[in-house]
């Protein structure tokens, strides 16, 4: 397959996603738009914090990829995605997930040790596309689809509404009520990222309530 029919594949892979049917169930909201940090909860303003730390911490990676030129900002910003074969759901590479794999895994696995209530931390770009995951969510492909859909989630484009949402919100925070497609419910607080003043992605924080609202 050559390159230009890959990038062709890619941007239908892009805009199948983007179709992608919403995840069902109702939708719990809480925007830095309109909501004021003191109005949080003690856990919220908690992951809040680690949000805040964790953008910051990603995009002085990002932009220092930018300033080594080990990607340039067209690649960075174009949002190509290379389909991976034989994976179900579908899997990508991009012009920069090896220097993720490098660089972000260990920024995600500090903070995912900050708390036992915590169940991932990633960053997305601003299509739900993950390019790394936490390792315990990166384990090898087995082939049996309902153990990699547990056991190796990264390098995929979330694309369900909350992923969505988390991805493409440039409120200061955004705190949503996550079903999993693994059947679990979580709290999911994303804080976004911008790149030399450009909105990227965001970063997501899942974790598990430990206090009501």
């Amino acid at each position: 397959m050559t390159r230009s029919t890959t990038r062709h594949l890619a941007l239908i892979a892009v805009a199948v996603a983007a179709l992608a049917p919403a995840a069902s169930g109702a939708q719990t909201t809480r925007s830095g738009a309109t909501t004021p940090p003191e109005a949080l909860t003690s856990q919220e303003r908690e992951m809040l914090a680690l949000g805040n730390e964790f953008a910051r911490r990603c995009t002085e990676v990002l932009e220092g990829w930018l300033a080594k030129k080990e990607v340039s900002p067209e690649r960075l910003f174009s949002f190509l995605y290379f389909p991976m074969p034989d994976t179900d759901p579908p899997k990508f590479t991009t012009d920069y997930d090896k220097l993720s794999d490098r660089d972000i895994i260990g920024i995600e696995e500090e903070l995912l040790a900050r708390s036992p209530t915590i169940i991932f931390t990633v960053m997305v770009d601003k299509n739900g596309y993950l390019p790394t995951h936490n390792q315990r969510y990166s384990q090898p492909l087995t082939g049996n689809k309902a153990s990699d859909l547990v056991n190796n989630r990264t390098k995929r484009i979330f694309s369900d509404r909350t992923g969505l949402a988390a991805a493409q919100s440039t409120a200061p925070f955004l705190i949503q009520n996550y079903r999993r497609d693994t059947g679990e419910t979580l709290a999911d607080l994303s804080v976004p990222i911008f790149v030399s003043g450009k909105h990227w992605g965001a970063v997501r924080i899942g974790y598990r309530r430990i206090e009501a609202k």
